[in-house]
């Protein structure tokens, strides 16, 4: 049997996907290739280090999930889905069964060894690349640097980040700028960060599927170029609600509610530069924070008499970690860093440029006025 393999790296930190499945580690190079360092190699080549291993079966999902079922288990949630978990303390095993999504985990933290069972490719290769990013997340942490609740652009080096609670208008801010020349994206919602040795903060991506709502891609130009790549056969990311492929394939421009949540299309990393001619950028140096507002109508401005600052919630820490909670053990600490690093970023972010701004729905119009606001035009 033919073993594929991927090695991803950022910073000083790697782990390598395992598959006899070339859908998982073809998924893992699309998912991480353009944002971190995908290496394809032999599956035989790989002897040492942090290794997640996907396995598409039917049975043996059966016999791991029914090992798990069996034996005196948990349950939590975990990606938005239940996750059955079952705690060898002894062996040093932790085991896991998500019986909506079949799938079956395995990890061993002192090892870095993690495994993924199921049923289906895509079921598998999707879980794959989010267990991989989290066996990266905890080399990360464990080295010092922090994660941001944050969308970031990049120019020339530089980073912008944009905070503020879920719907701020951060995935906005962002792709206002990401949408001018000269610009490359490096995070929609998350971002890696850490002091570096002259006393700046170094910013890395956080490689995930990008959530934009029906309005924003309509605002951007870009929900004609969505429907045409759906209407000519390809796909967005899979966690998208059917509901919006629908939508789009109909041509129906307005924003999508359930309750009161937005149903978003997903967007894959590498559709941002193959479809919409934007760039992704790999990494920089913080440079100014922009706290925004969206307001519909309203021209975009500096929002005087406010005055935004960081605080605890702009780290992915504690309660804020509220998708991705550490239940295998693979990051250790906290999931937004440990308190030295979070601190330690903090006390340079707030030297940097805060601005706080409204902006409306004129695309064109923010992306000028943030440009100049921060340097950049």
């Amino acid at each position: 049997m033919t073993i594929h393999a991927v090695r991803l790296e950022a910073a000083d930190s790697s782990v390598t996907v395992m598959s006899a499945s070339q859908t998982v580690t073809d998924w893992t190079v699309r998912y991480f290739g353009q944002w971190w360092k995908a290496t394809v190699m032999a599956g035989d080549s790989v002897c040492a280090g942090a290794v997640v291993l996907a396995d598409v079966s039917a049975s043996r999902y059966s016999d791991a999930a029914l090992a798990v079922t069996s034996a005196p288990h948990t349950s939590t949630t975990y990606a938005k889905a239940q996750l059955l978990l079952t705690h060898d303390e002894k062996a040093g095993v932790i085991t896991g069964a998500s019986p909506s999504e079949e799938l079956a985990y395995r990890s061993e933290p002192a090892s870095g060894r993690m495994a993924v069972q199921g049923c289906a490719p895509e079921p598998v290769a999707t879980a794959t690349a989010r267990l991989a990013r989290e066996v990266m997340r905890g080399q990360l942490l464990r080295d010092g640097w922090a994660v941001l609740h944050a969308s970031a652009v990049v120019h020339e080096g530089r980073v912008i980040l944009t905070f503020g609670d879920k719907g701020a208008g951060k995935t906005t801010t962002a792709l206002a700028l990401a949408s001018r020349r000269g610009f490359g994206l490096l995070a929609n919602d998350r971002v890696f960060v850490r002091v570096n040795g002259d006393g700046g903060v170094d910013v890395l991506p956080w490689p995930s599927a990008a959530a934009l709502g029906l309005g924003l891609l309509d605002g951007l130009g870009w929900f004609g170029i969505t429907r045409e790549r759906l209407q000519s056969g390809e796909a967005l990311h899979p966690t998208q609600d059917p509901r919006v492929t629908e939508a789009l394939l109909a041509g129906r421009r307005e924003p999508l509610w359930e309750g009161g949540r937005e149903l978003k299309a997903q967007i894959f990393p590498d559709q941002f530069p193959a479809w919409f001619s934007t760039p992704l950028a790999t990494g920089g140096e913080a440079a100014a924070l922009v706290f925004p507002r969206i307001e519909r109508g309203a021209a975009p401005a500096v929002e005087e008499g406010v005055a935004r600052r960081l605080g605890e919630a702009d780290f992915m820490s504690g309660k804020t970690e509220d998708r991705y909670p550490d239940v295998f053990e693979l990051a250790r600490v906290d999931g937004g860093g440990s308190t030295e690093a979070r601190q330690a970023v903090a006390d340079r972010l707030v030297a940097l440029p805060h601005h706080s701004v409204v902006l409306g729905w004129d695309v064109a119009a923010n992306a000028g006025f943030l440009a100049k606001l921060t340097g950049c035009a």
